[in-house]
């Protein structure tokens, strides 16, 4: 031990357990972020549209107009696609001249899926990616594919059906 040790009164708190504090408080931060793997419907429902939601409105609680053009068929590349959260849809060209669209929320726990890349609709939240082509799961952790939303393509113009 050392003499400066020795001296510190008692109830002084020392760098060892500080650092040792900030540790624990860390650890319990990360672990709480990790949340649950319980796929169960029970939990709070998404606040951003999802399972249970209705087309009647946008992520942000407007109304969408349906009839609307979102995209231009050239906006979308093929063998991928883009995401139109506050539109409520994922719009993908799997092959030259065919459009689809689906649900912008994962299916797992509800988060809204980030981008279309590598053939995939990819959900950062827990790596989960779907298929342009049918919305079915590429790789977990969700389990159910993307729910598919009607689009119809009027010229160039791409809009909710």
């Amino acid at each position: 031990m050392s003499d400066e040790q020795a001296q510190t009164p008692p109830g002084t708190r020392t760098r060892r357990t500080l650092l040792a504090g900030a540790g624990a408080v860390g650890a319990a931060v990360v672990l709480s972020a990790c949340g649950s793997a319980d796929d169960t419907d029970g939990g709070s429902a998404p606040t951003s549209g999802g399972p249970g939601a209705t087309g009647t409105g946008d992520a942000e609680g407007g109304n969408r107009d349906s009839s609307a053009p979102l995209a231009r068929t050239a906006d979308i590349p093929v063998g991928g696609g883009a995401v139109y959260a506050s539109k409520g849809v994922v719009i993908t060209q799997p092959e030259a001249g065919t459009f689809k669209g689906f649900d912008p929320i994962c299916t797992h726990q509800g988060c809204p899926v980030s981008n279309v890349d590598g053939g995939t609709i990819n959900c950062t939240c827990h790596n989960s990616r779907f298929s342009i082509t049918d919305g079915s799961v590429r790789q977990g952790p969700a389990t159910k594919p993307l729910a598919a939303k009607e689009i119809k393509v009027d010229g160039d113009q791409i809009s909710l059906a």
